[in-house]
């Protein structure tokens, strides 16, 4: 599936092993229901790709942080996570549009413990290819014009709560991939 939707782009550049400045960044956006496999879909394209310095940016780094009154909604299961407004869409698409344009930028570290943003960022310089995996990756009209491909991973409601569960106690980060080269 995925093998063929790359297949040319990764024919093209078989011998390529650097990222020439003047290429421009490619962004694909990985969206669907929590559980659904967006984060195996996006380490495979990693995978396939097999370029140096291709990364995945989880949108989960960009939640807001939370005020005490949220906080304690949050700590009794209550807050809804997977609307829009838990997540700084501006911080992201500037983000976004610095690292297209070339820049070093800072992804923020979330704390689902605390909810809130951790003073520490991770440094991240442009890759050739950046893959933004989250539930929302869609939702704001400023990131799909960013987008070069947009991929929404779909699966049974059952698989996606079983997988959910799995990992409802793990907090969840930036995920910077490399292919190794």
């Amino acid at each position: 599936m995925l093998e063929s939707e790359f297949r040319h782009f990764t024919m093209s550049r078989q011998n390529t092993r650097y990222h020439c400045p003047w290429e421009p960044m490619i962004i694909v956006g990985v969206a669907g229901s929590s559980g659904s496999g967006k984060s195996s879909v996006s380490q495979e394209i990693i995978n396939l790709l097999d370029l140096p310095g291709a990364s995945i940016l989880v949108m989960d780094s960009f939640y807001k942080t939370l005020t005490p009154e949220e906080n304690a909604i949050a700590h009794a299961d209550e807050y809804d996570f997977d609307s829009p407004l838990a997540i700084d869409f501006d911080v992201l698409v500037k983000l976004l549009r610095d690292l297209k344009k070339g820049l070093k930028v800072d992804i923020p570290i979330y704390s689902f413990k605390k909810h809130q943003r951790e003073p520490e960022t991770t440094p991240m310089h442009p890759p050739r290819v950046l893959i933004l995996e989250g539930i929302l990756a869609f939702t704001d009209p400023r990131i799909l014009e960013l987008l070069d491909l947009k991929i929404f991973v779909e699966a049974d409601m059952d698989v996606c709560l079983g997988r959910r569960s799995k990992y409802s106690d793990t907090p969840f980060l930036i995920s910077h991939s490399d292919s190794g080269h």
